[in-house]
């Protein structure tokens, strides 16, 4: 759907596939940070070749994060930007590092729900629960439990916390009650999901839902997978 005028700096227009993929982790950081965002969902291969030609994909892959001027390609340097720019990346070089260790230990985390649709969900399913889950919810609730704020990191909403809630709510999505024996990570997805900018996301029209098969269909087509 498209929005407006993108030269606006003040606007920000994410475009990518009505689906979540390596979009929405974009999503949630746009929605912690509190940027109002416009999208474009690309449909059609003409679309993605225009794009390539017209020189926004610097490494010819979406998603696309188009932003004070800024055309912005890799989610995770998308991510970044955005945390850096409001204040969500740690305040000390020590919480720097720690911000940024955690956050890549939630990708991998989160990295196990990115192909449902692609691949069978029943033995994706069967890997989280027999091998993600025992993993990182016992070091994630390890953590959190000796938070005094609540947050992974410091006092303050950081772009780890973003993915880690991503994941959990994935968790809870997938295999439900998964975190009943974690009260940590319980009260850390309840408390991050009840903030004003998360909360008004994540119940409106931005939050993807789960991949279904014509979305699935559509990507492939459109990448020629």
């Amino acid at each position: 759907m498209e929005g407006q005028d993108s030269s606006n700096q003040s606007t920000a227009k994410l475009t990518y596939f009505n689906g979540r993929g390596l979009g929405e982790g974009v999503r949630f950081m746009l929605a912690a940070a509190g940027v109002p965002f416009m999208e474009s969902f690309v449909t059609e291969k003409e679309q993605l070749e225009k794009l390539r030609t017209d020189g926004k994909l610097t490494f010819m892959q979406l998603p696309l994060l188009e932003i004070d001027g800024l055309c912005l390609v890799q989610s995770r340097s998308i991510v970044r930007y955005l945390a850096r720019k409001h204040g969500m990346d740690g305040k000390t070089p020590e919480e720097k590092a720690r911000v940024d260790i955690l956050t890549e230990g939630g990708r991998d985390f989160m990295a196990s729900f990115d192909p449902p649709g692609f691949q069978s969900d029943e033995e994706i399913l069967v890997k989280i629960k027999t091998k993600t889950l025992p993993r990182y919810l016992p070091i994630f609730d390890k953590i959190l439990s000796s938070s005094s704020s609540g947050y992974l990191v410091g006092d303050s909403l950081t772009y780890a916390d973003m993915i880690l809630l991503e994941a959990l709510l994935n968790t809870e999505e997938f295999l439900p009650g998964s975190l009943k024996d974690f009260p940590k990570l319980q009260e850390f997805k309840d408390k991050i999901s009840s903030l004003p900018q998360i909360k008004a996301f994540l119940e409106g029209p931005q939050r993807k839902p789960k991949n279904t098969p014509e979305y699935v269909a559509n990507v492939k087509r459109v990448l020629d997978m």
